[in-house]
This record gives C-alpha cells, structure tokens and sequence, in this order.
C-alpha cells in the first residue's frame, strides 16, 4: 500500500508538471502555429492542405497512381519508361500546398524540430520497404553546405526514422565529394550529367554496405537524379538491395 501510494502521489506530480508545461506552452500546429489537441499535429485546415500520400502508388518512385491494386507490382510511365537503378520507392507527401511549406521550412527555414513527426509520416508510407538488417542512409550534403546550413535534413529524417522504426542508421555511409550546382530548373538529363560521380560510398564504410539491403532518404525527390548518384554509389560498394523514401514526391502537372 505504502508503495503504491508512493507511485501515484509520483504520478499525480509528474502530472501537475505536465499540465503547467502545457499551460504554458499549449501544444501548437506545425505549419501555422494555432493551437492543437496535441504536440506535433496539424490542425484541421493545414492537415487538409497537406497532400499524403495513400492508395495504389508506383513501386518505385512512390507516385500516386489511379485505380485499385490488384496485388502486383505497378510502376508509373516514368518508371517504365526509364527503370529505376534502386529497387522500390515510396514517398510520404505529395511536394506542393502545405507538405511543400513544411519542407522547406525543415530545409531552409531552421526548423528541424519538423523531422521528429515528419518521420512518422514516412514509417506509414514506407512501411512495405522496411527489411531486418537494413540501414538507413541520408542522402549527403557537401561539407560547405553543411557549414552554410548547419544541419543536413535528410540526416535528421533518417536518424528520427531508425528511432520510430528501430533501423540502424548510418548517417556518414554515403559522401558527397563534389559541391554541384543548384539543379533547381534543371532537366532529368542536366541533373543525372550534374550529379555524376559526385556521390561516394564513405572509404571506411565498405565492409558495412557490403551484401548490405540500404534505405536511402531523402526530403524531396523530383527527376531522382540525386537517388539514383546515391544507389550507383552503394552499388559499386557491394550493396545487396537499395530502397528509397522520401518525404515529398514531386508529381507532374496532368
């Protein structure tokens, strides 16, 4: 009884604690700062601005796709067209209405915070991706960027990622040697020729991609040009199986 009394008056504190961090700092909206039900949400309006991703999706680059799954694998025409060198992909948010603001305000606007609850939209979304012995990957950021910026998002992705899924991550398997140009504007082509030979396996991580399956992520995908410079790297390393995961998809106008 003695214990037991000891735990709840504990317990009756500890919850005391909580409602006055709360009263204090009331749990907010991620994207437009009005007041929510709990830590990390969305509300109403900003969660319907905000595209997820769901239904029948392209098994490589994540794309939503029209129509009912029938149990086979599709692929969008893109895909078909020009296959992907990775395995399978998947992607959390469509990159446009409010997912496009909260990615760039992850990437640019100093709110890293972001990639805790972004993290749990891409463990529902790539959920059909996650194998034992897998390791998660960020795509790398060149080191003067990272000095500009302060902090590579997709690391941060990755590393909230492998704490909800319990993946491993290695946040330095991949280097970027190469400071490229913006490819913003650019085309598929001129970004793949950009990219070229830019991404490397890290020299002391060989032994670990070996045979290794790798979860590649990313914040947004657009042509792939990155994806793919990042699988080509894993790939010469030895690596047995590559998937990706992203948290917004950019889709073409229809």
């Amino acid at each position: 009884m003695v214990a037991g009394s000891s735990i709840g008056r504990s317990y009756r504190i500890w919850r005391g604690i909580q409602t006055a961090i709360e009263l204090v700092y009331p749990p907010r909206c991620l994207s437009c700062q009005s007041m929510t039900a709990s830590d990390f949400g969305l509300c109403g309006p900003c969660w319907q601005d905000t595209p997820f991703i769901g239904g029948t999706v392209c098994a490589s680059c994540g794309l939503p796709l029209p129509g009912e799954g029938d149990g086979y694998r599709v692929e969008c025409d893109d895909c078909m067209r020009q296959p992907r060198n990775w395995d399978d992909g998947r992607a959390a948010l469509l990159y446009q209405g409010n997912a496009r603001s909260l990615v760039l305000a992850l990437k640019h606007g100093d709110r890293p915070e972001l990639a805790k609850p972004a993290a749990v939209w891409m463990a529902q979304a790539g959920k059909a991706l996650f194998r034992s012995g897998m390791v998660i990957a960020p795509v790398p950021l060149h080191w003067s960027r990272m000095l500009k910026r302060r902090y590579n998002q997709s690391a941060l992705l990755s590393h909230a990622l492998g704490r909800k899924t319990g993946i491993s991550v290695c946040p330095d398997l991949l280097v970027r040697k190469v400071r490229t140009s913006a490819l913003e504007g650019k085309t598929a082509g001129q970004r793949a020729d950009i990219l070229q030979d830019s991404i490397v396996a890290h020299p002391r991580r060989y032994r670990e991609l070996a045979g290794r399956q790798v979860l590649l992520v990313d914040d947004v995908m657009t042509s792939g040009a990155t994806l793919t410079a990042c699988t080509n790297a894993c790939l010469k390393a030895g690596a047995a199986h590559i998937s990706v995961l992203v948290l917004a998809r950019v889709a073409k106008d229809t």
